[in-house]
C-alpha cells in the first residue's frame, strides 16, 4: 500500500507522518507517537478503553482510521494535564477512588471529557449514559461516576473558571 503523508494536531503539537490507508489512529498514537496512555483491549469499539478526542469528540480510535484525521486536533489522555498539574478529572479519579486495575480509566477520562465540555453540569443519569461505551471489569462504576461529578463541580468553581480565563492548566 501506498503510504500518504499526514499532518494532524496531537495534544497541542503538530505531527506529521506518513501513513498507510488502512492504519486506525490508535496505531498512529501508541506506535509512531509513543502515546501508550490509550489502551488496546478489542480493536473492535465495543470496549472504548482506546477512547480519545477528535475536534473535541469522543471517538473509539481503534476504528477510527488515521487518515481521517488528517488537519484534526487529537487530544489523548496525556494531553489534559498542564504544566504538572493533572486535569481536574484525573485528580478527581484519584481522590474518589475510581481507579481500580486502571486499564479502561483513560477511556473513561476522555469520554467524561466530552461530556463536561458539552453539559458542564449533568446528573447521574447523563454521566452514566456517557460512560456507558467504555467497560469497566472492576469497579461497580459508581466511584466513577462519583469522581465524574465532582470533577464537573470543581470545574464549575470561580476560581477554576478564573484560572482558565487565565491561560492556566486544568484545561
Amino acid at each position: 500500500m501506498n503510504k500518504q503523508p499526514m499532518s494532524l494536531l496531537i495534544n497541542g503539537e503538530t505531527c506529521a507522518a506518513e501513513v498507510e490507508p488502512g492504519r486506525s489512529l490508535l496505531d498512529l498514537l501508541r506506535e509512531d507517537f509513543g502515546l501508550t496512555g490509550t489502551k488496546v483491549n478489542c480493536l473492535e469499539a465495543e470496549c472504548g478503553v482506546c477512547t480519545v478526542l477528535v475536534d473535541g469528540m469522543a471517538v473509539n480510535s481503534c476504528s477510527t482510521l488515521a487518515l481521517q484525521c488528517r488537519g484534526k486536533s487529537v487530544t489523548t489522555i496525556e494531553g489534559l494535564s498542564r504544566d504538572g498539574h493533572l486535569h481536574p478529572l484525573q485528580a478527581a479519579f484519584i481522590e474518589h477512588g475510581a481507579v481500580q486495575c486502571g486499564y479502561c480509566i483513560p477511556g473513561m477520562i476522555m469520554n467524561a471529557k466530552a461530556l463536561l465540555d458539552e453539559e458542564p453540569d449533568p446528573d447521574e443519569a447523563t454521566i452514566r449514559a456517557a460512560l456507558a461505551g467504555t467497560l469497566c471489569r472492576c469497579t461497580g462504576y459508581q466511584k466513577i461516576v462519583d469522581a465524574v461529578a465532582a470533577a464537573a463541580r470543581q470545574m464549575r468553581a470561580p476560581a477554576h473558571q478564573a484560572k482558565m480565563a487565565a491561560g492556566a492548566g486544568g484545561a
